[in-house]
C-alpha cells in the first residue's frame, strides 16, 4: 500500500523503524528533507554501515518499488538506460524476409518500437508505476568513472533521457533517488551539489545494540551485547577492513545458529570469517588477541552494568 511522504522528522524515523531500520535524528532529518524537497540523497560512508538498507527501508515503508542500479567500473549510460533486444530483432527480420515484406521503413519502425526495447534501471525509474514514483538506488557510484557521473548530472537535473530511435522520455513524477558511495574515490562536487549529503558513520554502542537486537531477535540480550562490544573493539584495531553493521548482524546470526548464548575465545576464533574478510586481518586477531579483545569487551560491559 502506497504511503504519503511523512510530515515530520519524527514521522520519518518512525516510518523507517517499522522496517527495522534504526537511525538517529541526523540521518532521519536528511531523509525527511530529501523526501519533502524532492532532492536526491547522497550517502557516503564505510561499507556495511547501512547506506543501501535505507533505500530498501524507504521503499518498503512508502510502498514504492525499489529499482537498483549497481554501479561498476566501465558502466556507461546506454547500459544503465536501455538496450535493444537484438536477438528478437533478428528473428523479426527473418520473419519479414520469409513473408516477403519489403517495406523497409515499416520494418525499421517495427524493429525500434517499444516491443523490442529492454528497459534498464534508469529508464524503469522514469516511467510511471501504479504504486507511485519508485525509489531509485544508484549504489556505489564511486565505482564508475567521470563520463557516467556527467551523464547523471543531466538525469538528476531534468529527470529525462533521450532514446534516438524513440525520442525523449521524461518522468511524470521524479523518482526518490538515493546514491551511495564507499569513498573508494572522490565523487565530483558537481554531482554532490545536486544532492543532500550525509556521512553514515559507525553507530554508537546503544544504537548498534538496538539494530542487532531488532535484526536478530533470536539472540539473547547477553549475546547481542557481547557481539556489539567485541565488534566495536575490533574497529579500533589496525585492520585492512573493519567490520560494519552488516557483519555484526551476520555474526550474531551465525552464533545463534551455533546455539551460542555467550562469547568465548573458541567460539570467536571459529567464527571470525563472519566478521573479517581478509586473511591478514583474521591472522592478526586470532588466538591470544581474540582473548584480549574479548576480555576488554566484557570489561566494558561490566563497567556499564
Amino acid at each position: 500500500m502506497v504511503q504519503d511522504i511523512p510530515s515530520s522528522i519524527t514521522a520519518t524515523i518512525d516510518l523507517l523503524s517499522r522496517q527495522n531500520y534504526v537511525c538517529g535524528r541526523d540521518l532521519g532529518t536528511v531523509a525527511y528533507l530529501a523526501l519533502r524537497l524532492g532532492k536526491p540523497l547522497f550517502l557516503e560512508g564505510e561499507a556495511g554501515v547501512g547506506k543501501t538498507e535505507i533505500a530498501k527501508a524507504l521503499a518498503g515503508a512508502l510502498g514504492r518499488p525499489l529499482i537498483r542500479l549497481q554501479c561498476y567500473e566501465g558502466l556507461d549510460a546506454s547500459s544503465a538506460i536501455y538496450e535493444w533486444n537484438f536477438a528478437a530483432q533478428m528473428i523479426a527480420i527473418r520473419a519479414a524476409e520469409v513473408a516477403g515484406d519489403t517495406d523497409r521503413t515499416a520494418l525499421q519502425t517495427q524493429l525500434f518500437s517499444d516491443a523490442f526495447l529492454i528497459r534498464r534501471p534508469l529508464l524503469q525509474a522514469l516511467e510511471p508505476h501504479p504504486s507511485g514514483a519508485p525509489v531509485l538506488l544508484i549504489d556505489e557510484i564511486d565505482r564508475t568513472d567521470e563520463p557516467f557521473e556527467a551523464f547523471l548530472l543531466e538525469l538528476l537535473s531534468d529527470y529525462q533521457v533521450t532514446i534516438p530511435e524513440i525520442g525523449t522520455i521524461t518522468a511524470e513524477t521524479p523518482p526518490i533517488v538515493i546514491l551511495t558511495s564507499n569513498r573508494t574515490r572522490e565523487v565530483h562536487d558537481a554531482l554532490k551539489r545536486r544532492c543532500l549529503y550525509h556521512w553514515v558513520d559507525y553507530p554508537s554502542f546503544a544504537r548498534e545494540l538496538e539494530i542487532v537486537s531488532n535484526r536478530v531477535p533470536q539472540a539473547s540480550a547477553r549475546l547481542s551485547a557481547e557481539v556489539v562490544a567485541f565488534v566495536q573493539g575490533l574497529r579500533d584495531q589496525d585492520l585492512f577492513k573493519a567490520p560494519g553493521i552488516a557483519e555484526s548482524i551476520d555474526w550474531a546470526r551465525c552464533l545463534v545458529a551455533l546455539d551460542a548464548v555467550a562469547l568465548s575465545p573458541d567460539v570467536v576464533n571459529d567464527t571470525l570469517g563472519a566478521l573479517l574478510k581478509y586473511q591478514d586481518d583474521i591472522a592478526r586477531i586470532a588466538g591470544a588477541e581474540t582473548t584480549r579483545l574479548l576480555d576488554e569487551a566484557k570489561g566494558r560491559l561490566a563497567a556499564v552494568g
